[in-house]
């Protein structure tokens, strides 16, 4: 390759963006290719001089650009020329005992897969360096880019991958399966019933909670309550199917029921019951009890109320009152997902400390 070679990868659709503002960063000599071959979210920079502080400049400046991969070689897109040219880049990159792992992308029709590629690849860096592989926190990655006919080979530190999960991140879905929220339903004008009911029914799901109760505490019009609960369903059901297709694990879905909110709270006695309000006191104060609520308790009540939030003789047998946002009175549609959120994190900010 004469000069340096950056291959950016970019959200779609900002390919034409990234590419201008890369040659207006880099100035005169640039040439910058979006949509290599028609490959979406990648652009193709070709430049003379400093090939690091090409790349430090486009880390600087350019926000259009998720990966910056200086790339070492760019040769056939064959296996045996990938794995060559992989293994004399990694020897060139990985310290001894440095992890490594092959992350590879194909454009194109070929007779081999990318997870081909990963295999024969991370097994040639092996016979070159010894290294060992590690595919989930590698210390070094040796990218594999793939558009048509042509290969480009980078190596970067493991940290430019940004994983959902890391060593010691928390995964709230255990507590998340212990909470059961009795909502007060929304009622009143039947679309707006409907429409609270559907965001409140996403939330529930999206949490993939034990349980949602829908709990009216007086006599409500059969119509508006029918209405909320179509919503809720609905929501439910719109969210618990992109669950499905989106997520690599088994999913929950939510199990709704109706009940009375005295009965509930009757119901519950004995166990811990954390209502939501104005009234109560703030998250912080109360952070080391929710805790401690959490750790030893198998299900935790949450009470949410809806327009003028819950009846004040049930605050005498909660566990606590919380108020999640003081200050503020949660809108209806937005309650759930806030309470939840504010009283996970707590849970596990205290426990961390």
């Amino acid at each position: 390759m004469a000069g340096w070679t950056i291959l950016l990868k970019t959200p779609r659709g900002l390919e034409r963006v990234a590419a201008s503002r890369a040659e207006e960063l880099l100035g005169e000599g640039v040439r910058a290719v979006p949509a290599p071959g028609g490959a979406l979210g990648l652009v193709v920079l070709e430049g003379p001089g400093d090939a690091e502080e090409a790349r430090r400049r486009l880390e600087e400046e350019l926000m259009e650009a998720e990966k910056i991969l200086p790339v070492e070689a760019r040769v056939s897109a064959t296996l045996e020329e990938i794995c060559r040219a992989a293994a004399e880049a990694a020897v060139k990159h990985l310290k001894p005992g440095e992890t490594f792992a092959v992350r590879t992308t194909r454009r194109g029709r070929h007779p081999f897969t990318s997870i081909d590629v990963n295999v024969r690849a991370g097994a040639c860096i092996q016979e070159a360096t010894g290294n060992p592989v590690n595919l989930d926190y590698p210390d070094k990655i040796v990218w594999v880019e793939i558009v048509g006919s042509e290969a480009f080979i980078s190596v970067t530190d493991g940290g430019v991958e940004r994983k959902k999960t890391y060593p010691g991140k928390p995964d709230v879905t255990a507590l998340l399966a212990k909470i059961s929220v009795a909502q007060v339903p929304y009622t009143g004008d039947l679309r707006g019933a409907r429409k609270v009911g559907e965001r409140i029914g996403r939330a529930a799901q999206t949490f993939e909670l034990r349980e949602l109760v829908i709990a009216p505490f007086k006599p409500v019009d059969a119509a508006e309550l029918a209405e909320f609960i179509r919503g809720v369903m609905e929501g439910v059901k719109s969210r618990y199917e992109i669950q499905l297709r989106a997520y690599g694990r088994r999913v929950r879905r939510v199990k709704v029921v109706v009940q009375d909110l005295y009965q509930f709270v009757r119901d519950r006695r004995g166990e811990p019951i954390i209502a939501t309000s104005t009234r109560g006191r703030v998250v912080a104060e109360l952070a080391e009890q929710i805790r401690r609520v959490f750790e030893e308790h198998d299900r935790v009540n949450v009470l949410i109320g809806a327009r003028e939030g819950l009846p004040t003789g049930l605050f005498r047998y909660a566990t606590m009152v919380v108020d999640v946002a003081p200050g503020v009175t949660l809108a209806t549609d937005v309650a759930l997902s806030s309470c939840i959120v504010a009283l996970v994190d707590a849970a596990l900010t205290v426990a961390k400390s």
